[in-house]
């Protein structure tokens, strides 16, 4: 027997050797990888303390881990609180070209990792029961999903794809994937504590804007009061007066400031302190009616108001009182009461004048009356007198009554015919225009309604007169002319007169028209 390995041994210490060379490189392969993910993690984590936007954090963090996975294509998709949909963020390689995309929960791999909170990988997307159906994600192969998961809640979904076939994520990708998901909830929380603290700080800043506004509102109105103000502490030490206090009562603020005023009068201190309890129980004092000093001895009557104000605790810190000067108010209101006074004196002295008036005016009525009796007695036969002169009166009017119709009828027997018959011989034309007047006046004269006429042109002259008469028989200028023996002018002037006198100057209206209505 030989102490030479055969050839067989050989063999299989060479295999050996193999093996354990192979598990070697595996180790080593695993520990260079682990190395990269600490190397990853760490930097990350240090990266997370300088940045403060969330966005940029999310991006640092999925290029890393893509990196380390060994795709170039993911995505984060988040959920803003209250929302009922998740957002993709932030996309990189294919899924550079779906940011904004929502889901629902359940619908796609960021809506089933949503539902289940738990990691989900799937070997080829296209086949997977639960895709999203769009053409575009048909491109996908191995899909993997980690919830960004708080301890209520899932807050977002971080993913990572493939679209090669033949690639394919391992269980080590996934536990890398959830510490990144990890450092991504740091990312998370520590975006939404900054802007949390950003908006505290800009609130506080706005309050504080709010409140140095108000303050300088406050101190321009207390500065501007034409009233004197002075601001009191617990301890009736005066920490604030306006200018309006330092020129009615004399005292400037260094001497006022940090001290107690000394300025009520002995009289007035019992109301001045109870006025003050009052207002110590939480009572308002206003428009409280007192009287204080000023530097140089005057004594002012003034209006006080007064309440308490708190400090940020609700305690009373101190209170504001108001001042009123109305000394000129009191010394008018002293010289109205002297007024009325002397009214009072007036209306006495005119009230037993009145009195006196009173007795004669009844004396006066007294003989008023008994006047007036007497002209009752004088009314009654005048009453009687003017029944007599009526019934005079009816009787003339009948006696000229029956005198007009006696005319009438001795014109229409006596004078009518023969007027006729002279307008009917042989008269040339003006002795035949002179009858027809002589005609038309005569039975004007007759007339029952003369007195209308008459009162109409009672203003006319007798040749305005004479005109009108023409006029109204329809003569022409021309022909009232050669009648009257005037110019055609002179007729036209007193046409003009007649309608001036007879109020239709310049209207519309015909004048023979107008006159004849006088006839009516």
């Amino acid at each position: 027997m030989t102490d030479n390995p055969s050839y067989s041994d050989l063999k299989k210490q060479n295999l050996a050797l193999s093996m354990e060379s192979q598990r070697c490189k595996v180790a080593e392969e695993a520990f260079y990888r682990q190395n990269a993910y600490l190397k990853a993690l760490h930097e990350t984590s240090l990266i997370l303390i300088d940045k403060i936007d969330k966005e940029e954090l999310l991006e640092n963090i999925l290029e890393r881990a893509t990196s380390i996975t060994g795709t170039e294509h993911g995505f984060f998709y988040l959920l803003e609180p209250g929302a009922e949909q998740m957002q993709m963020r932030v996309g990189m390689g294919f899924f550079k070209s779906q940011l904004g995309r929502l889901v629902t929960i359940g619908q796609g791999m960021g809506g089933q990792v949503w539902k289940t909170e738990a990691p989900i990988l799937v070997d080829d997307y296209k086949c997977w029961p639960s895709r999203i159906s769009d053409k575009v994600l048909d491109g996908l192969r191995s899909v993997v999903g980690i919830p960004l998961k708080s301890e209520r809640q899932v807050l977002g979904v971080i993913g990572l794809a493939h679209v090669n076939v033949g690639k394919r994520f391992s269980h080590d990708d996934i536990t890398v994937l959830e510490q990144f998901a990890a450092l991504s909830l740091i990312a998370i929380e520590k975006a939404r504590l900054y802007a949390d603290v950003r908006w505290e700080l800009a609130e506080r800043e706005r309050a504080e804007a709010i409140l140095r506004d108000s303050e300088r509102r406050y101190r321009t109105l207390l500065e501007s009061s034409p009233d004197p103000i002075v601001v009191y502490d617990m301890q009736g030490v005066a920490t604030y007066v306006n200018p309006a206090f330092e020129q009615t009562f004399g005292l400037s603020r260094d001497e006022l400031l940090g001290k107690q005023i000394d300025f009520v009068p002995k009289e007035n201190w019992p109301e001045t302190k109870a006025a003050i309890e009052l207002m110590l129980s939480g009572k308002k004092i206003n428009l409280f009616e007192t009287r204080r000093l000023t530097k140089d001895g005057r004594t002012l009557d003034v209006q006080l108001s007064s309440t308490l104000y708190h400090d940020h605790d609700g305690r009373p810190a101190g209170n504001i009182v108001t001042l009123r000067d109305i000394s000129t108010r009191k010394r008018t209101e002293q010289e109205l009461q002297k007024y009325h006074d002397h009214l009072e004196e007036l209306v006495a002295e005119r009230t037993t004048e009145l009195a006196k008036e009173v007795d004669e005016r009844k004396r006066a009525e007294k003989a008023l009356r008994k006047r007036e009796k007497e002209l009752q007695a004088q009314s009654h036969h005048l009453e009687e007198v003017n029944t007599a002169l009526r019934v005079l009166l009816k009787q003339r009017e009948e006696d000229k009554k029956e005198l007009g119709e006696i005319v009438l009828r001795n014109v229409k027997d006596l004078v009518n015919p023969y007027l006729q018959k002279v307008i009917g011989g042989r008269l040339d034309t003006r002795q035949k225009t002179l009858m027809r007047i002589l005609e038309t006046n005569l039975n004007n004269i007759i007339s029952p309604f003369i007195n209308k006429l008459n009162s109409s042109l009672v203003t006319l002259t007798p040749m305005e007169i004479r005109v009108a008469d023409l006029v109204k028989e329809g003569k022409t200028n021309k022909e009232m002319a050669e009648l009257l023996q005037v110019s055609k002018n002179t007729v036209l002037f007193h046409r003009y007169n007649i309608r001036n006198k007879l109020g239709i100057k310049n209207k519309q209206v015909n004048l023979r028209s107008h006159l004849m209505t006088f006839g009516k």
